[in-house]
């Protein structure tokens, strides 16, 4: 019995010396993978879409060419504007009403006189081609894009691929004045770092000349999958990406659906749909202690009065998006067929969203920042695609269900992220708030001027700041 007790108390032994390291083990293995799934970076499923008209063909490749693209006109293109253009119908302004009502009809009767018998059509059609124009077909719809390169690259300099995405009522075109500055920085100035770009601009589909979406559901997490086909046809495998309005929200989802090809994400207007308790206090106490919320002294200064700028100034100017939000079809048939009323919708928004004291001024401001030839241009793309109706559409697709449902509600930004917050733009988003998502800023910057649309009215200044944040990622 003896023997037999000693025989099983060994047997006993070695069954704990294998079973305790073993159980250890595994439950080191459980914690560790835990710990790892904790940290482990989520991302917007890239998925697949067809956007075509019809069915998607079972059978054939889609065809993954790059074609060239031109703009062109035609007598009867320029004829017919004319002919609606000479036939428009005013209503006289309340007297003293400025752009408080929207666009002020006296000055509309400037904007279109010149529009009509100043106005050359052909000729900023050249001045459309005098960037490389280019179509493909991405899933079922030709998307179309130009793709600046730089004439001369200055040796030991590296040339960074970046994409720019436009919003609305913008286009491809809002990224004129920039492109030069970014492909060829040293001739305009701005020497800082090592780094020149080759510029890609796509047209959203629906907008301009790329195509509409023929079904429905196109929203910006689409065009954000399409956006990196684009850019993985065109042979990148990493590049930079740069917006704002809703080319800020598509770079974002770009950024969390293949963060692996985003090497840096540059905007300027930052998306912010988390709300909740930590932001309610923080918006209580920044008035008062900005400095226990991280806010900073130009945070208050651009926040508050807080009901003031973050409701009734956003109230005031964003009726058209619960329009475009609801039944874009219906305003947008009216848009489609009358050039003076697609003038007077896109161009009010080139006046407060510039600068919105412009409120207070009978010509709105516009010719402050702009010229008349660079609005109409932009107010022509829509004109001679018919896009009006299908890039309203995008916000109805975007904003129909609960922000926090969304698909990418949940997923932070952990790309390098470079921020520029100009001081006119339509809401302020501090560091602090921004942080909530972005969890990679490297670049924060308080612009010195400027509005919403920022390559258009300040492209130096946005230049420099995405040279700078660009600079600083390739320094990491």
């Amino acid at each position: 019995e003896s023997i037999l007790s000693r025989i099983r108390s060994f047997e006993y032994s070695q069954k704990n010396a294998v079973l305790v390291p073993a159980a250890a083990l595994g439950v080191g293995g459980m914690l560790v993978y835990w710990l790892r799934s904790r940290h482990k970076i989520k991302t917007i499923e890239m998925g697949d879409g067809w956007w075509g008209s019809g069915e998607r063909p079972l059978k054939g490749k889609e065809d993954e060419s790059i074609r060239p693209f031109k703009i062109e006109t035609s007598d009867k293109e320029i004829e017919d504007l004319h002919r609606r253009l000479e036939r428009a119908r005013y209503a006289p302004p309340l007297e003293g009403a400025a752009f408080h009502y929207g666009f002020n009809s006296s000055y509309l009767r400037k904007v279109v006189a010149y529009w009509r018998h100043q106005f050359d059509w052909r000729k900023q059609v050249e001045v459309l081609n005098k960037y490389p124009h280019f179509q493909t077909t991405i899933e079922g719809i030709n998307i179309h894009f130009i793709h600046v390169k730089p004439s001369y690259i200055p040796h030991g300099r590296a040339v960074q691929p970046l994409l720019m995405v436009h919003g609305w009522p913008g286009s491809f075109y809002e990224f004129y004045k920039i492109i030069p500055l970014l492909t060829e920085p040293a001739r305009h100035g701005l020497t800082e770092g090592d780094v020149v770009f080759e510029v890609i601009c796509p047209s959203i589909p629906g907008y301009g000349f790329s195509e509409a979406p023929h079904q429905k559901g196109f929203d910006t997490i689409a065009t954000a999958r399409i956006f990196h086909k684009l850019m993985n046809r065109l042979g990148f495998k990493e590049y930079y990406l740069q917006g704002g309005d809703w080319g800020s929200r598509i770079t974002t989802n770009m950024a969390q659906m293949l963060p692996q090809s985003v090497k840096g994400l540059h905007l300027n207007l930052v998306f912010i749909s988390r709300q909740g308790l930590r932001r309610i206090i923080s918006v209580m106490l920044g008035a008062y202690v900005p400095w226990l919320v991280g806010l900073t002294k130009e945070d208050v200064r651009r926040t508050y009065p807080f009901i003031q700028k973050n409701i009734y100034e956003l109230l005031r100017e964003t009726g058209y998006l619960h329009i475009q939000a609801t039944k874009p079809d219906t305003a947008g048939c009216g848009l489609n067929d009358s050039p003076v009323g697609l003038a007077a919708y896109i161009l009010e928004k080139f006046s407060t969203w510039t600068d919105k004291s412009f409120l207070h001024r009978d010509d709105g401001g516009l010719e402050s920042k702009y010229s008349l030839d660079e609005l109409l241009t932009n107010v022509m793309i829509y004109w001679v695609t018919s896009s009006i109706v299908s890039s309203m559409r995008f916000y109805k697709e975007n904003l129909s269900q609960h922000p926090g449902l969304a698909a990418d509600a949940r997923v932070g930004v952990y790309v390098p992220t470079g921020i520029a917050a100009f001081p006119q733009e339509l809401a302020h988003t501090p560091r602090a708030w921004a942080k909530q998502i972005f969890k990679n800023i490297t670049t924060y910057s308080y612009m010195p001027r400027g509005g919403h649309f920022a390559a258009f009215e300040e492209p130096k200044l946005l230049a420099q700041d995405i040279i700078h944040f660009v600079r600083k990622v390739e320094q990491l």
